[in-house]
């Protein structure tokens, strides 16, 4: 015996649910802003405490690091930051203290 269902009687259960509260949908738009302990443009003095690998000197500004280049092991610097990343920054020597 052959049975004719149509194809929305044998697929009712895979109709779309719609939440009481709308979802924000994952896009680049909707993600956190991250609260950085330093600021673009802003100069911090600071020691360098550590070498990268690629000669760049290491410090941190509230547990936050930060890269200076043509720094030496030990310095104490005054820093201009110049690029953000999310756990990281970069900057550029302002002057030896």
């Amino acid at each position: 015996m052959y049975v004719n269902h149509s194809y929305q009687q044998l697929n009712h259960w895979r109709e779309p649910v719609i939440s009481p509260r709308k979802k924000s949908p994952r896009n680049a738009k909707n993600k956190r802003k991250i609260d950085y302990p330093v600021t673009i443009d802003k100069e911090y003095e600071v020691d360098i405490t550590d070498m990268s690998p690629n000669g760049e000197g290491i410090a941190r500004v509230k547990g936050f690091t930060v890269f200076i280049g043509k720094v030496k092991l030990g310095d104490h610097v005054k820093v201009k930051i110049t690029r953000l990343d999310s756990a990281s920054a970069d900057a550029e020597l302002v002057s030896q203290l």
